[in-house]
């Protein structure tokens, strides 16, 4: 029968292992019925698992106090040691005790025994102090030392299990403290700074209070990034170096970066957030699905126990060995997505390009531009439409009783409630009049779809859009914005909205979810993360096949029409081209700047780009996405 005594319940547990040994080994008593070699035992295992010596149990009690949190301090504060006994044995006045030990170590824990030696002084049992008493094999001057072993990071990988963020190597440049004087260290870390392009003041104030140990990180590098002047600059500062190593990343800096995040040093907000499971100087994603899906990649850190003589010499006790992260799967096709990044490079300001594939709601690339500076503009961007969204404008009219054949009145300027409503300054004066629905959207007439915004009832739009995937919230596992066409407040409002103004906003995701819903047949819902169960409840009013075949007919004409506003897309080869182009005005300073859009799709394919200032949708984001389906 064994007695335990742990850290963490130290008095109960300590008093019933007392009352358990005292009845088993009562063998061991002195003459007399004094206290037992067992007693002593028993005091012995209260005191390691505690750290507090106060039963005079040792020799010298203060002495072997000291020593024991000495040897343990290595360990931390958070790491106790569950100890039981495991028997006595005496031979006169000497003897020993055997304990069981056991420290919990995430999801493993270290156990093993040791002897604790034991001798009779006068009416009392006392222990002797040794390391050994704790580990076996310990000497004088040893310490135990606890080292996290990092969990492998899982990859994130794309289509087809491409891997998208994978171990890649680096060179991570700093001042090595021990290679130089703290003096000179202040003038190496100024020239450091300046070779590597960073904020001098910044580093050096971190360089000069630094310790002499200290290996005080500037910048890391892909390796590939590693100019040779990098290196022969470095090579020539005194105590300048590059430590190589690995770090998760994307094949290149920029790749899907806003989408995908970076991952770092732990912050203390994630810290605290984590709620113990992640340490100080733990490597965590920062932003993006690395933080997101953090601890489905992060895995489980393992722990080594060393023993570490008085020479630092160290030798490993045990290891709990990590669990390696899962990986994270997603649907984006590694040579659309670097496409979608080439087209959109020369682009300044803000901009996005996703495509999707119909049939399956697969993102299969979801771009952010340069000029967006790290901000989710592709699946989380929020702007009005413009005339990308006569899309859904002529679902709701097909819907009041119109045929892509009926005719609107489609005239250079339109008042409602007073609000004045004109085309774009280049739309051609042949296409005014009354013309056919489908000219009319091939060719943007934004009088002619206001014209007959009397026809819808309130709701009629916000429908027409959830049948085509647009304006309903999923919970899809990634930053996913599904656009809004809420009911209007007034009728300069609703005219408004017709025309993709208003408070009709939009994702370019939510615009390619829109042209992908009318290529499908069928509302489609975007996926990016694989494995992520979806709720998807059926619109209200579903999208019938005869309204998919009029729209899917009416946006080809935006493309075959010699006037339509998606002509630049009639030679494109492969199968047949449908399109729509969209500008919308913002700001309240005329001239007022506007928002490009064009959205397309080509066989099982999706595609919306957006610029945020541009000229016109045909002009500023057609040679854009033209691009796209050139090289696709």
């Amino acid at each position: 029968m064994t007695a335990s005594v742990s850290g963490r319940s130290v008095r109960t547990t300590a008093v019933a292992a007392t009352t358990l040994l005292l009845g088993t080994l009562a063998g061991c008593s002195l003459p007399g019925g004094g206290p037992s070699a067992g007693d002593a035992a028993t005091k012995v295992a209260h005191e390691f698992a505690t750290g507090e010596f106060t039963d005079a149990v040792f020799n010298d009690s203060d002495k072997a106090q000291q020593a024991y949190r000495h040897l343990v301090a290595g360990l931390g504060n958070d790491l106790k040691p569950m100890v039981s006994v495991k028997g006595t044995n005496t031979s006169g006045n000497n003897g020993t005790a055997t304990l069981s030990w056991s420290w919990p170590l995430d999801e493993k824990s270290w156990t093993y025994t040791s002897t604790v030696p034991l001798h009779r002084s006068g009416d009392a049992w006392l222990a002797t102090w040794s390391p050994r008493d704790v580990v076996p094999g310990l000497s004088s001057g040893d310490r135990l030392v606890a080292v996290r072993v990092d969990a492998r990071r899982g990859d994130i990988l794309g289509a087809g299990g491409a891997p998208l963020v994978k171990p890649r190597a680096v060179v991570r440049y700093g001042i090595d403290r021990t290679r130089v004087k703290k003096a000179a260290s202040v003038t190496s870390a100024r020239r450091l700074a300046a070779l590597l392009g960073i904020d001098a003041g910044r580093y050096t104030k971190l360089v000069r209070s630094s310790g002499p140990r200290a290996f005080i990180p500037a910048l890391t590098l892909r390796k590939q990034d590693v100019t040779a002047s990098v290196r022969s600059g470095v090579s020539g500062i005194p105590g300048a170096v590059g430590v190589p190593g690995t770090l998760p990343l994307a094949p290149t800096k920029d790749f899907a970066a806003p989408l995908l995040g970076t991952v770092g040093q732990a912050t203390a907000e994630i810290v605290k957030r984590s709620k113990g499971r992640v340490r100080p100087g733990d490597v965590v994603g920062l932003s993006g699905l690395q933080l997101r899906y953090d601890e489905q990649l992060a895995g489980r850190p393992g722990t080594r126990i060393d023993a570490v003589d008085a020479k630092g010499g160290t030798r490993k006790l045990f290891e709990s060995a990590p669990v390696p992260g899962k990986p994270l799967r997603l649907t984006l096709v590694p040579r659309l997505q670097r496409l979608a990044e080439q087209v959109l490079a020369p682009v300044r300001p803000a901009s996005a390009l996703v495509a999707i594939r119909p049939s399956t709601g697969a993102i299969l690339a979801a771009a952010s531009g340069p000029g967006s500076h790290g901000y989710d503009t592709a699946t989380y961007g929020r702007y009005a439409p413009g005339s990308t969204f006569k899309i859904v404008s002529s679902l709701a009219l097909l819907r009041s009783g119109l045929t892509p054949q009926s005719k609107v009145h489609c005239v250079p300027e339109l008042s409602v409630d007073g609000k004045r409503f004109t085309n774009d300054s280049e739309y051609p004066p042949s296409g005014l009049g009354d013309i056919p629905l489908t000219l009319a959207l091939a060719n943007s007439c934004n009088t002619g779809y206001i014209s007959q915004h009397g026809r819808l009832h309130n709701g009629d739009l916000t429908t027409a859009a959830a049948a085509l995937g647009f304006g309903v919230d999923h919970q899809v596992g990634f930053p996913a914005y599904f656009g809004q066409a809420p009911k209007p407040a007034s009728e300069t409002e609703g005219a408004a909205d017709m025309i993709g103004q208003g408070k009709v906003l939009a994702s370019p995701m939510a615009m390619a979810t829109v042209v992908a819903s009318v290529v499908a047949g069928h509302a489609v819902l975007p996926e990016l993360v694989q494995g992520i169960d979806v709720q998807k409840p059926a619109p209200l009013h579903p999208l019938t096949a005869k309204e998919a075949g009029e729209l899917r007919a009416m946006m080809r004409a935006v493309v075959t029409t010699p006037t339509g506003t998606g002509a630049g897309l009639a030679d494109v080869p492969g199968k047949p081209v449908i399109a729509k182009t969209g500008t919308a005005e913002f700001g309240s300073t005329p001239p007022l700047d506007t928002h490009a859009w064009m959205v397309a799709g080509q066989g099982d394919l999706a595609v919306a780009v957006f610029v945020d200032r541009g000229h016109t949708g045909a002009g500023t984001a057609g040679p854009v996405l033209e691009s796209f389906l050139r090289g696709k």
